[in-house]
């Protein structure tokens, strides 16, 4: 040290070198701001590459540490030394970085304390925060125009010092039933070894005590302290998005399984049927109640909301339509029997559904509605098939157990089609925010009326991923549920399509 020393003596004659002991101490100081700086650095990089799980208190804990360490290595006597600038630069950068961060440095700090503590202390420290940035901004504009004097900076140590005061209260709240989370009890430990060292420091300033300022090494240790614990939440906020996506991947086989794994076999109806989840698990739900080989009745049903809570909803609509087969004939019995099932189960959703019955022997279809999207029939008009929409609504599934509902009866005769399907289809938005809608709808199924029930549901769902400008695998504004029957006709005795035409 004493040959770097003499050596510096020797190339800058000019410049005013501190002594070897202070010079050994600035260089443990800038030492200590490198270290502090690298912190920051891993700190940012790793919020920003784990933007999912990173907690917030990791940019608070960076944003505090940066600060402190400029202000430290801006205030060593041989860094200015060996910068090459004017006076002015050095006067300026002062009152830009060191009267600044002097300042403002204790807002960060109390931002990750509000991350950390107990909900009821959160008001007080907003409080406080607030408090702390009227001060500090009161205080810089002060210093600004040179009119802060002694009485000023009195006040500014005792705040400190009073800070100080309340962190240490903080832990006196905690009981043995409700005791000190782990991680706080490291960033205690920090700050005990911090405070300490600031206390002293602010009393040396009031002239209470004599000596050095060696706060740089009492912060060094709470950097440390508080990255451990960013670090450590961050990574636990990593394990438990982990964990609850095993969850949610366990919960979207679940609901898997409750759908049917195929449609069923009715002679003369062509069914075809597509699901497609807004997330991992989602609330629209589809099933069919196979009264025999020529009679079947489909549900279709969209619970409000997204995720598990809508998905568990979903599931009980499996076990409440099984319950239903005895009468599958009536769709306004079977929409009321589920209401009843349903009410009382939740409060917070509300279950839409379309139940329709297929009789191919009698070449007639019924239907009844739950707050539902209507059905869209297609009926076989010479060559043509006009599309039209068939609107039987009762009360939403689960508000009230005196609902009733009505159903309507139509004939379907063979080239007739029936298209069953969940909001999702007519609120999907293209890049405009302007709806597919209802009108848009039947007039893409009447331009691919040529198209059989399987072609046709896989049509209308790339449509809409063209309309909505998203490729196939970007998530969508809502679940899509679509269900397609065409009446192809109950062959007769020689094999061929009878016709009721």
């Amino acid at each position: 040290m004493n040959l770097f020393y003499n050596s510096a003596i020797v190339l800058l004659p000019a410049v005013d070198w501190p002594t070897v002991p202070e010079l050994r101490w600035q260089l443990a100081g800038f030492g200590i701001g490198v270290v502090i700086l690298s912190f920051v650095a891993a700190g940012l990089s790793f919020y920003f590459v784990e933007r999912k799980t990173a907690d917030r208190s990791l940019v608070y804990f960076s944003l505090f540490s940066f600060l402190y360490a400029v202000r430290l290595i801006f205030r060593l006597d041989f860094l200015r030394s060996l910068v090459p600038a004017s006076a002015d630069f050095w006067k300026y950068s002062n009152l830009a970085i060191n009267d600044f961060i002097d300042n403002f440095i204790i807002v960060p700090l109390t931002l990750f304390f509000m991350e950390m503590v107990q909900a009821r202390w959160k008001t007080l420290f907003r409080w406080v925060l607030a408090f702390q940035v009227v001060f500090a901004a009161t205080r810089f504009s002060l210093k600004l125009f040179h009119k802060a004097g002694h009485p000023v900076e009195v006040i500014y140590h005792t705040v400190i010092i009073a800070y100080c005061a309340l962190l240490t209260v903080y832990p006196l709240s905690f009981t043995r039933e409700r005791r000190m989370p782990g991680e706080m009890k490291v960033i205690y430990a920090g700050l005990a070894v911090f405070g300490l060292f600031v206390v002293r420091n602010n009393l040396a300033y009031l002239g209470v005590l004599p000596g050095r300022d060696v706060e740089a090494f009492g912060f060094f240790v709470l950097v440390c302290c508080l990255g451990y614990v960013a670090a450590f939440r961050t990574f636990s906020n990593e394990q438990r998005l982990l964990s609850i996506q095993k969850e949610l991947e366990i919960a979207r086989q679940i609901q898997s399984s409750i759908l049917p794994r195929e449609v069923p076999r009715v002679a003369g109806l062509d069914i075809a049927a597509q699901y497609v989840p807004m997330t991992a698990v989602a609330g629209d739900f589809y099933d069919f109640l196979v009264v025999d080989e020529m009679r079947v009745g489909i549900l279709v049903a969209d619970v409000t909301g997204h995720g598990v809570p809508a998905a568990l909803i979903a599931s009980m609509l499996k076990t409440a339509l099984a319950a239903q087969s005895d009468h599958a004939s009536d769709p306004a019995q079977v929409l009321a029997g589920l209401n009843r099932s349903l009410c009382g189960k939740f409060e917070a959703h509300f279950v839409t559904a379309g139940y329709l019955f297929l009789d191919a022997e009698k070449h007639i279809l019924r239907y009844a509605g739950a707050g539902h999207p209507p059905l869209v029939l297609g009926a076989l008009d010479g060559r043509q098939t006009a599309f039209r929409e068939i609107d039987s609504n009762g009360l939403l599934l689960g508000l009230s157990e005196e609902a009733t509902y009505r159903s309507e009866e139509l004939p379907f005769r063979p080239g007739d089609r029936c298209i069953l399907y969940t909001d999702g289809v007519l609120e999907a938005k293209n890049v405009a925010q302007e709806e597919f809608g209802s009108s848009r709808f039947l007039g893409f199924l009447e331009g691919q009326a040529h198209l059989a029930a399987g072609p046709l549901v896989d049509a209308s769902l790339a449509e809409l991923t063209r309309w909505s400008g998203k490729s196939e695998g970007a998530a969508r504004e809502d679940d899509i549920t679509l269900i397609a029957v065409d009446f192809a006709g109950v062959p007769d005795h020689q094999g061929r399509p009878s016709s009721a035409h």
